[in-house]
């Protein structure tokens, strides 16, 4: 889209979102900024930052340069220009979960946000609210996507097997292997589970996202990371052990080069009707039900992430039934716990930026988040934004207007709201240089095991040692009483 293709009605809509008398004013309330604003590579983010900056600088007289670089440069890019005094980038959308080590080059928005009356402030669901957005109890950030990890499965192919949706993981198994390799009606036989385990891209998530049940019952404040009393990590036990178990053997059921498969790999997969069951975050509804790429349009259910009815004993390192006691969440004796996996992305604003490009990033950052923009951009699959808005679970229209059935939308948003509203959700990790922690000990780990160079055993003894290792390099008490804090453990 050029500026000149950018309709009457978005020029005048984004003049009016950010109080402008409207688009023909004269003397335009940003001319002559230019915002540099970076995120990662791709269309998810990418594109509804390009689209909406198109329709700001219209409104506005600014020029929004988005910047981009992969996903696996961009904590690093960021730090770099921030920490070193560069400051060549005014604002980003990125990652809340780094917050603990940007915080320092982070503006306070917080006195903006509370006087922002069209970003709808209280219209953002608690957890992303207060989460995603703040730190130390400042807010940092404006909200643009909702993330965590759901599970999707093919409605028909279950239908045909007779299985119901899995409640466990055992039960995701069975349905995968009873799937694997078989035609269901278009001439192809598809593979039983599609999950993204590429290297340096979602391993590091999607192993948590299936451990998390087994590690955390009691809710938020009990962690699945490390325990909180004692920053002991919790990857060399029982619990630990079953969930690498679990995820290799999904992988039996997958495509033959799923372990270098990303998750725009998996979701072309599943939705051209190759595998019967996936995780990922929201992105599958909206893009299930596009006629365009989709071959499952109404043949897709989604359900918060399958749980276990064993459970850690942090005591002993056991696996243990759970009762009412140590899985007080459970129903019916499964005990499940959705991940927050990245927990969304937000837009944040380079505290040494211009004032003017500080003035320029917080209007376009609050542009894209109000209701009226964001309700769209949620409902299109190719942008990678996902719910977060309370008002995106209760109005039907935009979904049906992207296509979904009753069904179908019901499905998707009943699967998001439910481990939305889970007093065991999973919070991702949240310290200083979690990055290190995660994408570098914690990927590099679950790549060697499933590449068969470390067994169950030598896989949670590297992870739980060089865990170790950085909780004693970066200090231990620090890092422990940062990990308690974000978790909300005494």
């Amino acid at each position: 889209m050029n500026r000149r293709s950018i309709p009457l009605w978005a020029t005048l809509a984004c003049a009016a979102a950010i109080g402008m008398p409207g688009a023909q004013a004269q003397t335009k309330q940003y001319a002559g900024v230019t915002l540099n604003v970076m995120t990662f590579t791709g269309p998810q983010i990418a594109e509804p930052l390009q689209r909406r900056g198109k329709e700001f600088e219209a409104a506005t007289g600014a020029k929004v340069n988005v910047i981009t670089v992969p996903y696996s440069d961009l904590y690093q890019k960021l730090l770099t220009d921030w920490s070193t005094g560069t400051n060549s980038i005014d604002a980003a959308i990125l990652a809340p979960q780094w917050m603990p080590d940007y915080v320092g080059f982070l503006e306070d928005l917080s006195p903006r946000v509370k006087a922002d009356a069209k970003l709808r402030e209280d219209d953002v669901a608690p957890f992303f609210r207060e989460f995603s957005q703040k730190y130390g109890g400042k807010t940092y950030t404006v909200t643009l996507d909702g993330d965590f990890h759901i599970a999707y499965y093919r409605s028909d192919v279950l239908a045909k097997l007779g299985k119901k949706p899995p409640q466990t993981w055992d039960e995701y198994l069975d349905i995968a292997k009873a799937a694997h390799g078989k035609d269901f009606g278009d001439g192809k036989p598809i593979v039983g589970s599609c999950i993204a385990k590429k290297r340096g891209a979602q391993s590091f998530w999607m192993i948590t996202s299936v451990a998390g049940a087994f590690l955390q019952a009691k809710g938020t404040s009990e962690g699945a990371f490390f325990d909180p009393a004692t920053m002991k990590p919790l990857v060399n036990n029982e619990a630990f052990a079953r969930a690498l178990e679990i995820y290799k053997e999904t992988g039996k059921y997958g495509p033959p080069n799923e372990i270098n498969m990303d998750v725009g790999d998996t979701r072309t997969l599943f939705v051209s009707g190759g595998c019967a069951l996936t995780v990922d975050w929201g992105d599958i509804g909206p893009l299930a039900v596009d006629p365009k790429a989709s071959k499952v349009v109404d043949k897709v259910g989604a359900l918060m992430l399958p749980g276990t009815s064993k459970v850690l004993d942090r005591a002993s390192g056991k696996l243990a039934a759970c009762d009412a006691t140590r899985c007080p969440h459970a129903v019916n004796g499964v005990n499940r716990a959705p991940f927050a996996a990245f927990g969304g992305w937000s837009g944040a604003i380079n505290a040494k930026a211009k004032p003017q490009a500080k003035d320029a990033a917080y209007a376009l950052f609050s542009y894209m988040s109000q209701p009226e923009q964001s309700n769209v951009d949620v409902t299109v699959g190719a942008t990678g934004f996902n719910p977060y808005r309370q008002s995106q679970f209760k109005d039907m229209g935009p979904w049906k207007k992207a296509g979904m059935s009753d069904k179908a939308a019901k499905d998707y948003l009943t699967a998001i709201q439910d481990s939305l509203n889970s007093p065991n959700m999973v919070l991702d990790l949240r310290i200083p240089f979690n990055q290190r922690y995660q994408q570098v000990a914690l990927d590099t780990a679950m790549a060697r095991f499933l590449a068969g160079e470390l067994d169950v055993k030598g896989t949670m003894k590297n992870i739980e040692d060089t865990w170790n290792e950085l909780n004693d390099e970066l200090g231990k008490a620090k890092q422990q009483a940062a990990y308690k804090a974000s978790i909300g453990a005494k």
